[in-house]
């Protein structure tokens, strides 16, 4: 699939210059989920000229493209992701006062000026395939928003971050350069004229548009087309469990009558049992011959209670059936339009019309647009859990050996307090204290309490502890992850109280809190 390269997003960035640099921004329409078009209008209206000109931003993994959109597009009706808000709010009435390709790359530049805030902004697309981004940047390359949230790779900090400078992908610098055959080797010329007074002077747009256009349009139709499939299963399964409660409903309200004659046979007999009684035979006169019937009792309950206990049931079941039959009319209903649906889903042309039609026709509910930014990038681990001792002071545990060392050795201050199990392994326990800051005595007590329950002891609930300032502790060369030694300190006798251990535990934050 042939794809933009450097080279031509430096020359689609020329043939859009002279045609829209000074071309005021009237409106940031959003193509979700990773398009937008920026609608500009001329300084002063141009004789026998549009009104209105349409370039296309897109990170679309399957066709990244920067182009003079000419051809019609399906307007967005649902609520935009707030990337498209914040450009929108940024930008609107801006001029359009650069488009620059950047460094040797598959990256442009669009520079706004007279923005709302009177600083300039700018839009960064980063046309990189999959890793594909829109950038919302500040007159120092600042981000002020991005569409899709910075991913860190092996530990590191992500390469984009809002309040951060932008940083490119990759390495390379100088202009682009020609690294390939031209747009007009690469893409096949449409036989097709674009629509429009711009006809001529967008030929390379127009044949970006319609080569990228078609597969990117292709891959959104599809995409379209799954979430709709996987919207009506979902609808059609809850359906076909509902038409199983009214099923069963059904079964039940058809034994009413049964349970009503069970209710005159007892209220016939009401001298012939007493409380206490599991059951009762009778002579059941409602059947041909009158043949024995066994009625089950409620023995806790007395006769005349245990005879209201089944005409309770009956009533309950003759309100139940009010309105069965309609119930069950329009599940079926429902049943066979979301299997119509699905069918017509499989193999339609538009999968997106035929999905505002079902959203109107009550079949499905509107679907939600996923914000991209809410994409958890990976929360850093910590070499610690963090705790909250009675009087505030923050407290730290390590989680491993390795991360022991770590706590100790490297985050751990001089003044810290230090605490470990005496006689067997466990987590490295630290108190942080300011400079020439006496630790509460009840705070040492809870650091005391956390250093046992991380430790081979915990059952015991007791122990002695280890209280040192970290400045004296060191690490043997070569020792193992965790082993250090302790030059000073004191040891202390410590008697585990449950309850206040375990208001203690309550205060484990969590990393993405700090």
């Amino acid at each position: 699939m042939t794809r933009l390269r450097a080279s031509h997003v430096a020359e689609l960035a020329a043939e859009l210059r002279p045609l829209v640099l000074g071309w005021t921004l009237r409106e940031v329409q959003p193509l979700p989920p990773r398009d937008l078009l920026l609608i500009l209008e001329p300084p002063e209206p141009i004789p026998d000229g549009p009104p209105i000109l349409r370039v296309r931003l897109s990170a679309h993994p399957d066709g990244p493209r920067l182009h003079l959109q000419q051809g019609r597009v399906n307007v967005h009706k649902g609520s935009a992701a707030p990337f498209f808000l914040k450009a929108h709010e940024e930008l609107l009435d801006s001029k359009l006062h650069a488009i620059d390709p950047l460094r040797s790359d598959r990256l442009a530049r669009l520079e706004f000026r007279d923005t709302p805030s009177g600083r300039p902004r700018a839009l960064v697309l980063e046309l990189i395939g999959r890793h594909g981004n829109l950038v919302l940047t500040d007159q120092d390359d600042v981000v002020l928003d991005l569409l899709i949230p910075g991913v860190s790779r092996k530990g590191a900090a992500p390469r984009l971050e809002v309040g951060k400078p932008w940083q490119p992908p990759g390495s390379g610098s100088g202009a682009p350069t020609d690294d390939g055959p031209s747009i007009a080797a690469a893409f096949p010329q449409p036989d097709d004229v674009p629509p429009g007074p711009v006809k001529d002077r967008a030929p390379l747009s127009w044949a970006v548009e319609i080569a990228l256009g078609s597969i990117t349009d292709a891959a959104q139709d599809e995409d379209d087309r799954r979430r709709l499939l996987q919207r009506a299963k979902r609808k059609l399964s809850r359906a076909l469990g509902n038409r199983k409660g009214l099923a069963a409903r059904e079964d039940s309200v058809a034994g009413s009558e049964r349970i009503r004659q069970d209710g005159e046979l007892l209220k016939a007999a009401l001298g012939r049992f007493q409380r206490g009684a599991k059951s009762i035979e009778l002579d059941d006169w409602f059947e041909p011959d009158a043949p024995k019937r066994t009625i089950e009792l409620d023995p806790k309950l007395k006769p005349n209670d245990n005879v209201e206990r089944v005409f309770a049931r009956y009533r309950k079941l003759e309100r139940s059936r009010a309105g069965l039959g309609e119930e069950i009319a329009r599940a079926d209903q429902r049943i066979a339009d979301l299997e119509a649906l699905l069918s017509e889903a499989a193999d339609c042309e538009d999968p997106e019309a035929l999905d505002a039609s079902a959203v109107k026709r009550g079949l499905l509910d509107h679907k939600q647009e996923a914000d991209l930014r809410k994409r958890k990038a990976p929360v850093q681990r910590l070499p610690y859990k963090t705790f909250q001792a009675c009087d505030g002071t923050e407290i730290l545990v390590g989680r491993t050996a390795k991360d022991n060392d770590t706590l100790t050795m490297r985050i751990a201050r001089g003044n810290d307090l230090w605490l470990h199990t005496a006689d067997c392994p466990g987590s490295h326990v630290v108190m942080r204290l300011q400079r020439n800051q006496e630790p509460h005595p009840d705070a040492v007590l809870d650091a005391a309490f956390l250093a046992i329950h991380f430790s081979p002891i915990r059952d015991a609930g007791r122990g002695p502890v280890h209280v040192v300032r970290r400045k004296h502790i060191n690490k043997p060369k070569g020792a193992k992850p965790g082993l250090v030694h302790v030059t000073a300190g004191k040891v202390l006798q410590v008697r585990v109280e449950p309850k206040r251990l375990a208001s203690l535990l309550r205060t484990d934050r969590k990393p993405d809190e700090g």
